[in-house]
């Protein structure tokens, strides 16, 4: 058999550039390879790190909360899945706007630090404010703020990230920064578990005052993130090269301008954006998953629980994900997940037990670690270096164009014909968009080219 175009997607190990690139000492022998993992790891950049345990305290934070937050609605402010699924749409709709806005401008001034630390803050700040909400009104408005902030620092954080590796690492930073980001996710829940048994009288029907308690501890570890992004996380250097040493006196082009638009961008790039917002348009809310899981027969107690169990999933495959986005080819990993994605959507259409519950979201965050690192690596391989702020941000605005849609989606199917058809055509959108991955978008050489660019 021949090889395929993913063989040799966005992946800098290619045999025909090791031999340069070790010259360069970016990359030995013994690294080449599942073996060097470990050891590639321990040589990624201080600030990869830094930024790694910024997310991780996040994400503490806010995952103690979250496996909460679609009960307190649900129970304690009555709200309906179809409202439940307009605030967390329109939520990610805000966040994923402004995320096309801050990449651009990190682009434009050369910084990007200032953009991480004000989103940070500003998240730090709303999100403690759920503990004071009475209608679901206040808690979109809390949500909305929350999500801006999140909006204003991930596309200038990714594009650091980028920056601060080279591409034969770009996938195992990535991979990095979301084993640590869900690594908070596994903790959080934790945490809540631990703070339900703490504070509420019936642990299975919990009261305003007992999410008002818990909802105010968790601002703790989000206002620790903001110490450390403050003073441990650095500005990024200009962006590196897969081989710096090597000059490429074939190439002598001025970059055009940085816009705030797709004219910049070649074809298999918006090819690649499409895609992704019709993917998304798959992908609603996770809270639907809970509310799933509880219809199935798992209590709100073991919720938290759950969702550290499927937290950790998405750890250990996000550590070798990312590895294997760089040897085995972006897009088959991404390809990969998805379709897993699918498979998992499937099964909740019919899940019945909590065992099974239990099964599928386990599987659910193999899904995470195969797609999301490969993913994010992929953006920065499909452009040039100078644009991967705005490049960052266009890439999460194709997610605000459709996580909305995607969430209303899921919301009115479930109250028109119940969770079994809702979960069914989500299915059968993801596993469409896997498709159309795997057959449109180009990656071989692709990466490269741009990086010479650069």
């Amino acid at each position: 058999m021949g090889k395929s175009d993913t063989d040799e997607a966005a992946d800098p190990l290619d045999p025909e550039l090791i031999p340069a690139l070790q010259e360069t000492e970016l990359v030995s022998p013994l690294q080449v390879g599942a073996p060097g993992l470990w050891r590639r790891y321990r040589r990624l950049p201080r600030n990869v790190f830094a930024i790694s345990l910024v997310s991780l305290l996040n994400d503490v934070s806010s995952e103690i909360i979250y496996p909460l937050l679609p009960f307190f609605l649900n129970t304690t402010l009555g709200v309906s899945p179809k409202v439940l699924g307009s605030i967390e749409g329109a939520a990610e709709s805000v966040s994923s706007l402004l995320k096309l806005f801050a990449g651009h401008f990190s682009d434009r001034f050369g910084k990007r630090k200032i953009f991480v630390v004000c989103g940070y803050v500003l998240s730090s700040f709303a999100r403690p404010l759920l503990a004071f909400t009475t209608n679901w009104q206040q808690v979109l408005a809390i949500r909305l703020s929350d999500r801006v902030g999140k909006g204003v620092r991930t596309a200038p954080r990714d594009a650091m990230i980028a920056d601060t590796v080279a591409i034969q690492e770009r996938g195992l930073a990535f991979g990095l920064h979301r084993a640590m980001d869900h690594t908070g996710a596994v903790l959080g829940p934790l945490i809540g578990y631990v703070l339900v048994l703490l504070f509420a009288a019936d642990r299975n029907a919990l009261v305003a005052k007992d999410f008002t308690r818990i909802f105010l501890l968790a601002s703790i570890p989000a206002l620790a993130a903001v110490l450390v992004v403050s003073f441990f996380v650095r500005e990024s250097d200009k962006p590196k090269r897969a081989v710096d040493s090597v000059p490429d006196t074939t190439i002598d082009t001025v970059a055009p301008p940085i816009r705030l638009s797709l004219r910049g961008f070649d074809g298999n790039f918006k090819c690649f954006l499409v895609i992704i917002a019709l993917f998304t348009l798959s992908n609603s809310s996770d809270f639907f998953l809970l509310l799933r899981a509880r219809d199935a027969g798992v209590s709100v107690l073991s919720t938290s629980l759950l969702w550290a169990a499927l937290h950790g999933s998405k750890v250990l495959s996000s550590i070798f994900g990312g590895d294997l986005s760089d040897r085995l080819g972006r897009k088959r990993l991404i390809v990969s997940g998805w379709i897993l994605y699918s498979a998992v959507y499937g099964g909740f259409a019919f899940v019945s037990n909590p065992i099974s519950v239990w099964i599928l979201f386990l599987i659910y965050g193999i899904y995470f670690g195969l797609a999301e690192g490969a993913e994010k690596a992929l953006v920065a391989d499909l452009v040039r270096p100078e644009q991967r702020g705005t490049a960052y941000g266009l890439y999460n605005l194709a997610f605000g164009i459709t996580v909305f849609p995607a969430s209303l989606l899921m919301g009115t199917l479930w109250d028109w014909r119940g969770p079994k058809t809702a979960f069914l055509v989500s299915a059968t959108l993801g596993a469409t968009a896997a498709l159309l991955m795997l057959m449109l978008v180009r990656t071989r050489g692709h990466s490269q080219a741009l990086e010479s660019q650069g």
